[in-house]
C-alpha cells in the first residue's frame, strides 16, 4: 500500500525522478574496482527516496525544474547516504534497510572511507556545475547534522534532558536535511526570497515531524516497521519518554532513569520503561507534537499557488505522518 501512494505523490515528477536515477549512478561511479562495487551496492539497496523527492517537488512547486535541480539532487542525496553510513559505523549498526551494512560487508575502515568519498563526490559535483549556493546550503546542512550528532552524545551521558534540548538535536540531526532538500530545491527555479525562506521552514518543520514519527514507532503496536525499544537499548532520549519522566514522581523518574543506564538491554526492564511511557501518554503527547509541525508547515507554503506538484509534496507530508514504517 505505501508503495503505490509514493507512487502517485511522484507522478508530477515520476519522469525527473527516472532521469535521476541515471544522473545519479553516474555521480557515484569510481574508478576503484572496489568503491565501484560498493557504490553498485548501495544504489541497489537504495531507500524510499524521501529526500529527492523534495528537492524535485520543491522545484516544481516553485518554478520549472532544470540543470540545477538535479544537481540538488545529487548532493542531497550524496550527503544522506554518506551520513547514513556512518551512522552504521558510530552506532555498530550490521543492518540498513533491511539488508547488511557497508560495515558489516567490509569492515568500519572501508565503510568510513566510503562515507568520505561519498560527502567529496557531493562537492566536487557542485564545484563542477559552479552550484555555490547549493554548495553553501548543503554544507550548513552537514555542519548542523554532526553538531546535533555530538550534542545528543553529550546529553545521552546525564540522560535527563529537557524538551528544548530534544528538539535542538533533531532539528539539526534529521530535520537540517529535509529543509535542506526543499530550500535547494526552490532555489534551483525561483529567485524569490521570501519563497525560498518559506520553503527552508517548511523542510525544517517536517523533518521534526519526521522524526517524532520515527520515535513513537519505538514504543508501537503490532504495525511497527523496527523491533520495540532500540532507542532504549541505545540510550537515546526521544519526545515519549522525555514527556513521561517530566511528568514522573521523583522516586519513579529515577527509577526509569537508572533502568536506561544500567538494563538498557534486559527485555524485561525496556519493557517496563515502555509501558510505563505509553500509559504516561508519552505517545498522544508525541503525535500532538508531530501533528503540530505538520500543520505548521503546511501553513508555510499557503501563499505560494496551487499545482500538482503542490498537491503532491502536501501528500508527501501527509505520508510522513501516517507511515506505518
Amino acid at each position: 500500500m505505501s508503495s503505490s501512494i509514493l507512487n502517485k505523490i511522484k507522478d508530477p515528477i515520476a519522469e525527473e525522478l527516472q532521469k535521476f536515477e541515471s544522473h545519479f549512478r553516474n555521480a557515484m561511479k569510481s574508478n576503484v574496482p572496489l568503491l565501484d562495487k560498493i557504490m553498485h551496492y548501495i544504489v541497489q539497496k537504495k531507500g524510499k527516496q524521501v529526500r529527492p523527492m523534495l528537492v524535485f517537488l520543491s522545484a516544481k512547486t516553485c518554478g520549472d525544474i532544470n540543470d540545477s535541480t538535479y544537481t540538488a539532487a545529487s548532493l542531497i542525496e550524496l550527503v544522506h547516504t554518506a551520513s547514513l553510513v556512518h551512522d552504521d559505523v558510530v552506532d555498530d549498526s550490521s543492518m540498513r534497510r533491511g539488508a547488511f551494512s557497508i560495515n558489516a560487508l567490509w569492515k568500519n575502515k572501508i565503510a568510513v572511507i566510503v562515507g568520505d568519498y561519498l560527502l567529496t563526490k557531493g562537492l566536487f559535483i557542485a564545484l563542477d556545475n559552479d552550484e555555490f549556493d547549493q554548495l553553501k546550503i548543503l554544507s550548513k546542512a552537514v555542519q548542523e547534522i554532526t553538531e546535533g550528532e555530538m550534542l545528543q552524545l553529550e546529553k545521552a551521558r546525564r540522560l535527563d534532558i529537557k524538551e528544548e534540548i530534544y528538539f535542538d538535536i533533531i532539528k539539526q540531526k534529521t530535520a537540517s536535511l529535509m529543509a535542506a532538500s526543499c530550500k535547494a530545491g526552490a532555489l534551483s527555479s525561483s529567485n524569490d526570497k521570501s519563497v525560498i525562506d518559506a520553503m527552508h521552514k517548511f523542510g525544517e518543520e517536517i523533518g521534526i515531524a519526521f522524526q517524532i514519527k520515527d520515535d513513537i514507532f519505538d514504543y508501537g503496536t503490532n504495525f511497527i516497521g523496527k523491533p520495540r525499544g532500540i532507542d532504549i537499548k541505545e540510550k537515546k532520549m526521544t519526545l515519549p519518554l522525555i514527556y513521561a519522566l517530566s511528568k514522573a514522581e521523583n522516586g519513579e523518574k529515577k527509577k526509569y532513569i537508572k533502568y536506561i543506564k544500567r538494563d538498557s538491554k534486559n527485555s524485561k526492564k525496556i519493557k517496563e520503561i515502555i509501558d510505563f511511557v505509553v500509559h504516561s501518554g508519552g505517545i498522544e503527547y508525541a503525535q500532538q507534537k508531530m501533528l503540530e509541525y505538520k500543520t505548521s508547515a503546511i501553513n508555510r507554503i499557503n501563499f505560494i499557488p496551487d499545482s500538482p506538484a503542490k498537491q503532491s509534496l502536501l501528500a508527501l507530508v501527509d505520508y510522513i505522518v501516517e507511515r506505518k514504517k
